[in-house]
C-alpha cells in the first residue's frame, strides 16, 4: 500500500472548500461589520451563504452593495418573516452550500482574521466544533456601529483597557491561542459552551441527520438540538475555545417565549436515547 508524503493531509486540509452559514435578521449595521470581518480573513477558501429570516430592504441593499467587489462568493437567501424560523432558512443553507465543511456564524459576531484558519486547523474528519464567543457591552457596541469600517488592528490596540474598563469579558483568549489536541474532546453531550453564533461540522454530517429540526420555533435551543442529534450519531464534539473566539455585539434579549418548550424537546430526545 502506498504511503502517503509528509505533509499531504495539511495540504488537502488546506484546500478543502469551506462555507460560512451566516444567519441574519434585521440588522444590517451589524452585518456590515461581520462581512467585513470575513473580507480581511488570513484563509479566504470558502464562501458565504447569508441565511436571513426575513429582513427588509436595508438588509438586501447592504448585501448587494458589497457582494460583488468581495473577495468571496456570497450568496444570499432569504425567506419571508413569519415569525422566528432560523431552522428552516439554515437548513435551506446548509442545502446549497458547495463547501464540504460549514461554519456556522450569526451577524452579530465579528471574526478575528485568523477565525476560518483557526476552524481549518481544528477540522477533523468524523468531528464537529463548538466555539466560543467575547461578549460586547453596549457600549463599545455603539462606538464599533459608529467605525466607518471594521479595524481589527484598531480594535485589538485597545483590547487590555476594554477588559479592564468592563467592555468585553475576556481578555486572555484572545491573545493565547492553543492548537488541536485531545483535552478538546467532549466525552459525552453537555448543554453549556455550544453557541449556535460559532460552530463547525462536515456538511455530509449535518445531512446525515437533516439538518436542523424545522418543528423548533422561536427563540432557543436549535443549536443544542443539533449537536446532540450529531453526537447521537457518533460524530465527536471539540471545544473551539482558545482558538476560534468571536465579537458578540450586545443587543436586546430576544424573545425567549419559546425556550422553555424547546429545551423541554431536546431533554426528550436526550431521555429517550437514554431509555
Amino acid at each position: 500500500m502506498a504511503i502517503a508524503p509528509a505533509g499531504k493531509k495539511s495540504t488537502e486540509k488546506t484546500q478543502l472548500m469551506f462555507s460560512i452559514v451566516l444567519a441574519t435578521y434585521n440588522w444590517p449595521e451589524a452585518l456590515k461589520l461581520c462581512l467585513e470581518s470575513l473580507r480581511e480573513q488570513t484563509n479566504l477558501n470558502f464562501e458565504i451563504i447569508i441565511a436571513d429570516d426575513g429582513s427588509t430592504q436595508p438588509t438586501k441593499d447592504m448585501i448587494d452593495g458589497v457582494k460583488n467587489a468581495f473577495p468571496v462568493n456570497i450568496t444570499h437567501l432569504w425567506q419571508a418573516d413569519q415569525g422566528f424560523r432560523k431552522t428552516i432558512i439554515l437548513n435551506k443553507a446548509i442545502e446549497a452550500a458547495k463547501g464540504d465543511y460549514l461554519i456556522f456564524l450569526d451577524g452579530d459576531c465579528i471574526a478575528q482574521p485568523d477565525f476560518v484558519a483557526r476552524h481549518r486547523e481544528l477540522a477533523s474528519e468524523g468531528c464537529l466544533v463548538t466555539g466560543s464567543r467575547v461578549l460586547l457591552n453596549q457600549t463599545l457596541t455603539n462606538s464599533l456601529l459608529s467605525w466607518s469600517c471594521w479595524s481589527f488592528p484598531r480594535f485589538n490596540a485597545n483590547l487590555l483597557s476594554y477588559r479592564l474598563h468592563g467592555k468585553i469579558n475576556k481578555y486572555w483568549p484572545l491573545k493565547i491561542k492553543l492548537g488541536d489536541g485531545a483535552w478538546r474532546i467532549y466525552r459525552k453531550f453537555v448543554w453549556r459552551r455550544i453557541k449556535g453564533c460559532n460552530m463547525a461540522c462536515w456538511r455530509k454530517n449535518a445531512l446525515d441527520i437533516g439538518g436542523f429540526d424545522e418543528s423548533i420555533t422561536g427563540w432557543g435551543h436549535e443549536d443544542a438540538d443539533f449537536i446532540f442529534r450529531l453526537q447521537n450519531k457518533g460524530v465527536i464534539r471539540k471545544s473551539g475555545s482558545w482558538s476560534t473566539e468571536v465579537f458578540h455585539l450586545h443587543h436586546k434579549i430576544n424573545n425567549q417565549s419559546h425556550a422553555e418548550g424547546n429545551a423541554l424537546l431536546v431533554r426528550n430526545k436526550i431521555l429517550a436515547k437514554k431509555g
